[in-house]
Order: C-alpha cells, then sequence, then structure tokens
C-alpha cells in the first residue's frame, strides 16, 4: 500500500517507522530536522516542504497514494491538505488529525476520516477519574 503522511512530528515519524517495512511511505514535513526522527533504516522517502501546497504533494506521489495521513500539530494545514488529497487527488482514503474537537466535528459530518486526539484524552481521562 501507498501512504503519504503529512508531519513528521513524534507521530507521524512513529507511523512511518510502523509501517515502512510492509509499506511504500513517503512523509512530507517543513523542517529538515524532524526527518531526523525517523529511524536509521527507514527504507520510505522524505520530502521537503509543505504538505497543504499542491506541487509538494505532486512530489511525494500523492497520485498513486492509497491512504492519506495529515497529522501535523496545525488544524488548518491538516484540513487544507486532506482536502486537497480527497477532492483534488481521489485518494481513496483521508485520515485528519484535528485537535479542536468543535471542528472535529464538523469535518467529520463533511466527509473527512478524523481523529481528534482532545477528545480520545478527555474520553480516557474521564474513564480513569470516575469510577
Amino acid at each position: 500500500m501507498r501512504i503519504v503522511i503529512m508531519g513528521c512530528g513524534r507521530v507521524g515519524a512513529h507511523l512511518a517507522n510502523t509501517l515502512h517495512r510492509d509499506h511504500e511511505i513517503t512523509i512530507i514535513d517543513r523542517s529538515p530536522i524532524a526527518f531526523e526522527r525517523l529511524s536509521p533504516d527507514f527504507s520510505g522517502r522524505t520530502v521537503l516542504g509543505a504538505g497543504d501546497d499542491p506541487d509538494v504533494l505532486v512530489q511525494a506521489g500523492i497520485r498513486e497514494a492509497d491512504v492519506y495521513c495529515a497529522l501535523t500539530n496545525r488544524d488548518n494545514t491538516n484540513i487544507m491538505g486532506s482536502e486537497m488529497a480527497r477532492e483534488l487527488f481521489h485518494v481513496p482514503r483521508v485520515i485528519t488529525r484535528i485537535y479542536d474537537y468543535d471542528r472535529e466535528d464538523t469535518y467529520h459530518h463533511l466527509g473527512l476520516e478524523t481523529i481528534c486526539p482532545t477528545r480520545e484524552s478527555v474520553r480516557i481521562l474521564e474513564a480513569m477519574v470516575t469510577p
């Protein structure tokens, strides 16, 4: 499977390090230093640039991608990149991390497959705090 990951922070790098042995991974980040989070045996590709820039997405192989994961720490960047992947490049599966839970609901209802770490953290903490 061909997977394009936008964001080589802790989550994006860990996902890339986990999946690169079984899938064709390309990871995009604005900072060359971010790629230092990748393991020494990472066999995927790295692309320096903004993942909400169509030219960078093409360079990353978005036209052949089966999955696009938007995992930066910026909601607007994740939403823009995901909308481009879905609407412009017709990627079959687009997964978007959104921190603002109100916006997560909106974009989920508009058809984006979303994950909200804020919502999940509250759910887990609530379960830990209450008997």
